[in-house]
């Protein structure tokens, strides 16, 4: 927790609150369902939080944005940004029903009434939103051409809408066949910590 107050130190009480129940509720509802590996929920803040929050650091969502959270596991990047943008709406897609179950819990446990959680593969959805977020859930020619179809055309945020994911390691070749519409922004610039070395922030206009 200490993390994100150092790096976000502007957040609300409510906000603070919000993201101190979060270790609680992810090791209840990681005793039960398995949304995060069990070695790696002791870094809940650092590897799963933080790692979402580094969308907020990349871009300010205006209040009335749309998301998608696609392939969102147990709430991520989703969850955190929800918190972070009280504002904006956030839609949570994945296909696998226990994950959505933990979601829509943790959701409602913490109050976020701008969460919205569907149990469906991306290719079922077609909803449309300013913006899509991703953790990594597949190569980023193959994501794009599934949510494609649900990018709105109206503009109303800095950025043009599109699709921000979170990635690792090496991207040159992934990216390639878009480099004239992709950014990549390394979050070792933002955050210290050595986890976040080899982590970047994809965006891809659309």
């Amino acid at each position: 927790m200490e993390q994100i107050l150092k790096y976000f130190p502007n957040l609300t009480e409510r906000q603070i609150e919000q993201f101190r129940m979060l270790d609680e509720l992810y090791h209840d509802w990681n005793s039960k369902i398995n949304v995060i590996s069990r070695k790696d929920i002791d870094n809940l803040y650092e590897h799963h939080v933080l790692h979402s929050l580094g969308i907020a650091d990349y871009i300010r969502f205006k209040p009335g944005t749309e998301i998608m959270d696609l392939g969102t596991g147990g709430g991520f990047p989703g969850i955190p940004l929800a918190i972070m943008f009280p504002e904006c709406k956030f839609h949570l897609v994945d296909s696998i029903g226990k994950k959505i179950k933990v979601c829509t819990a943790v959701a409602e446990a913490l109050g976020l009434e701008n969460v919205t959680t569907r149990h469906c593969r991306a290719e079922e959805e077609k909803q449309q939103f300013d913006f899509v977020v991703s953790r990594a859930v597949m190569p980023l020619m193959d994501l794009i051409k599934i949510i494609r179809k649900n990018i709105k055309k109206e503009q109303k945020n800095a950025l043009p809408n599109g699709l921000i994911c979170l990635k690792g390691g090496e991207l040159d070749k992934e990216t390639m066949p878009m480099k004239n519409h992709v950014t990549i922004s390394s979050l070792s610039d933002v955050f210290h910590e050595e986890f976040f070395e080899t982590k970047k922030v994809v965006y891809v206009s659309l």
